[in-house]
Order: C-alpha cells, then sequence, then structure tokens
C-alpha cells in the first residue's frame, strides 16, 4: 500500500549524529556556565573577594573532575583544550625522561595530534616514532607494543579506546607490561571518559571535556612518580599558562558529574541502537563494510565504508536528508582525506560514514536514518556512474 504524505507536511527534524569532540553543551553545564559567568569571572589567582570565590569555584571544578575521574584533585590539570593538553602531556613526559631516551611508541590508529606530537618530540631529541600496527578490529596486541619499547624509550602513547570505530585497547594490560620496563605510558581518554569507565591504567591521562558535553577543556591527570618537565616559558601556572577560565572550567566538571550519573542507562541506550545500525546497514547497504570491534567497543561510534561512493558526496546527500555524520579521519574530517585508522587497519577507507550518538539520541531518528542510507548510497554512486 502506497501512503501519501500531504504537500505542506513538516519535514523530519534534523538529526546530529556526530559530536565526537564536540558534543552539545548539556544543559545543566550551561546553567552553570551562565550561573559561574556572574560569580567566577575573576582571576583566581588575586587575594580580592571576587577572585578568592573565582579560586573556590576553580578547586571545586577540579575536585569534581577528579572525583569522576578516579583520580586525586592534584593530580588533575586543566589546559584550555584537548589538543593542547595531548601535546603538553607528551612533551612534558619526554622532557621529564629525556635522559632515559628519546624515542616514543605509539599505536598506529592515534589521534593526527598525537602522531604529531610524537614526531615532533622525537625529532627534537633525536630519537625515533615507533608506530605499533594493529589487527583488524583496530587493536594493539599488548606484546607487540611492549616489545616496541626497546632501550632508550622515552614514553609510550595508547588511546583507550578508538573515537573512530569504537574499539577498546587492551590498556591494563600493555600498562602492565610497560611497568616492568620501566616505560610511562600516556593514555588518551578523549573518546571514552564520560562514556564509559576509563579505570586507573596509565600513567598519564588526557580527557576532553568537549566529548562529555562540556565545553572545550583539556584535563591531564598525572599519577604520582611520574616525571613531567613543561618545554615552554615558565609561568605562575606550570602546567597551563594562563590558566584556564573557571565558568568554562565549572561547566566542564558539571557535565562530567552528569555524564557519570546517567553513564549506565546512556550505554544500554545508545549500545542497542548502534548494533542496529551495524546490523541494519551490512544487510541493506550492498557492498559496505562495517569497521570494529563488534562487542568490546564504545557504545556510542560506528563507522562503516561504502564501495564506489565518495565520502564528501555522501555526507552532503545525507545532509540534505537532515542528517549530520561525519567521514574521513574523526581528527581530521575537515579535510576529508582518507582515515589513516581504517587504513591501518586494513580495511575499506571508501565512502566513509562515521556516527557518534549524543546520549539522548532519539531511537526514531536512527532507524530513520537506517531507512534513509541505502537509497542516499545509491544515489551517490549513481551519480559518479558506479
Amino acid at each position: 500500500m502506497t501512503t501519501t504524505v500531504p504537500r505542506d507536511a513538516a519535514p523530519p527534524p534534523r538529526a546530529v549524529l556526530d559530536v565526537a569532540g564536540h558534543a552539545p553543551l548539556r544543559p545543566a553545564a550551561r546553567a552553570a556556565l551562565l550561573e559561574s559567568l556572574d560569580q567566577g569571572w575573576a582571576d583566581p589567582r588575586r587575594l580580592h573577594a571576587e577572585g578568592r570565590r573565582a579560586r573556590l569555584l576553580l578547586d571545586g571544578a577540579r575536585e569534581a573532575i577528579a572525583a569522576c575521574l578516579g583520580a586525586r584533585t592534584d593530580e588533575v590539570d586543566l589546559v584550555p583544550t584537548h589538543t593542547l593538553a595531548l601535546h603538553n602531556a607528551v612533551r612534558s613526559v619526554a622532557r621529564g625522561r629525556r635522559r632515559a631516551g628519546a624515542d616514543v611508541v605509539v599505536g598506529a590508529v592515534e589521534r593526527a595530534a598525537l602522531h604529531h606530537v610524537a614526531t615532533f618530540v622525537a625529532d627534537r631529541s633525536g630519537g625515533e616514532v615507533r608506530t605499533v600496527g594493529v589487527d583488524g578490529y583496530g587493536r594493539v596486541d599488548p606484546e607487540a607494543f611492549a616489545a616496541a619499547a626497546t632501550a632508550g624509550t622515552g614514553l609510550a602513547v595508547l588511546q583507550h579506546a578508538n573515537g573512530e570505530v569504537g574499539t577498546r585497547q587492551p590498556v591494563e594490560e600493555v600498562h602492565g607490561r610497560l611497568q616492568a620496563r620501566g616505560v610511562p605510558l600516556v593514555v588518551d581518554v578523549g573518546a571514552s571518559a564520560g562514556h564509559v569507565d576509563v579505570g586507573r591504567a596509565g600513567d598519564v591521562l588526557v580527557a576532553d571535556a568537549g566529548d562529555w558535553g562540556g565545553p572545550a577543556l583539556g584535563v591531564v591527570v598525572t599519577r604520582a612518580g611520574v616525571r613531567r618537565s613543561p618545554d615552554w616559558p615558565e609561568d605562575e601556572d606550570r602546567w597551563s599558562p594562563g590558566g584556564v577560565h573557571v565558568p568554562v572550567a565549572l561547566a566542564a566538571a558539571v557535565a562530567l558529574q552528569e555524564a557519570a550519573a546517567g553513564r549506565a542507562a546512556a550505554d544500554a541506550h545508545r549500545r542497542g541502537l548502534v548494533d542496529e545500525v551495524r546490523r541494519r546497514v551490512a544487510a541493506e547497504v550492498p557492498d559496505v563494510q562495517v569497521a570494529g570491534d563488534p562487542v568490546d567497543r564504545l557504545p556510542h561510534v560506528v563507522t562503516f565504508s561504502c564501495l564506489y561512493v565518495d565520502g564528501e558526496a555522501i555526507v552532503e546527500r545525507l545532509d540534505r536528508a537532515g542528517f549530520g555524520v561525519g567521514s574521513g579521519s574523526a581528527c581530521t574530517s575537515s579535510a576529508l582525506e582518507p582515515s589513516h585508522v581504517l587504513a591501518a587497519m586494513g580495511v575499506l577507507t571508501q565512502g566513509n560514514v562515521r556516527l557518534s550518538l549524543p546520549p539522548d539520541v532519539e531511537a526514531a531518528a536512527v532507524r530513520r536514518f537506517c531507512d534513509v542510507l541505502p537509497g542516499a548510497v545509491a544515489d551517490v554512486r549513481a551519480a559518479l556512474g558506479a
């Protein structure tokens, strides 16, 4: 039976299914931000009443973030952006370990910012970057990763989970093996914090408030006993020269508390929807490959690639249909270049579509996306003569 849609029927609402690193600000975080713009605007280093009030708010934000990440307050430093936090963490650990070695070990599927900073510190110190490959799911082998940390290794870098395909890494096992070798591990939890329990594995953890529904803010957790030394000019705030905006820090903390409180429900909701996307895409779109571990993964991330389709074209076609999705590497998608993550996994990189679902995503929107996708891919293929 054919259903006739009235000409004046309102189009379905847009569905943004790509919020990795830039999720909408949570309502509680927005309220905290606006309130603290009035209460915490002053320089927290000043001794007057307004400055002391701002300092109390900043200290409270650090304490709340530390509690959610399983850290002590004195282990937490706040940095204006996640990328800057990643750079500072690797640079400072490399400088602190310069007498032990200049080589850096990284996983092949780390975000571009980490590959760049690893090359930067190794080149400057006369070391080399050892890149450890991954399997078809995007996961490193713990033994191979640890074996790459030979004599002369200053540090190693490994993500907690991949923000593009969702696969979780064996961080605890890798950390244990590296501890036996005396090599510190920097763990990027940017795609994981606020979505899953990131545990305590790793010597330095770097998180991204923008990913859990807070404003842009980087968080660096440095465990006791880790030697770090800044390689930038001296400042009163040793790890984040100039400090951070107090209202932003407070809003990030409130967002993380809200994310942690609702994590179990959000996990179940989004994991079920991602399972549905994985199943329907594989069954309903010809010549497609769904990437990443289907089980041991983040609950909200899914990536698939369509043969004979240009990534930019499919993103634009879906955008016209009312869906905001990503393509290419999650960290360099503005250029829509082939994903280095998918290439390292040895899977299809052509016509890549990446979803990162917000916690409050509507099931109807995701199912509507699955309904529209086969026709969208067929349209693009037809336009390209495929």
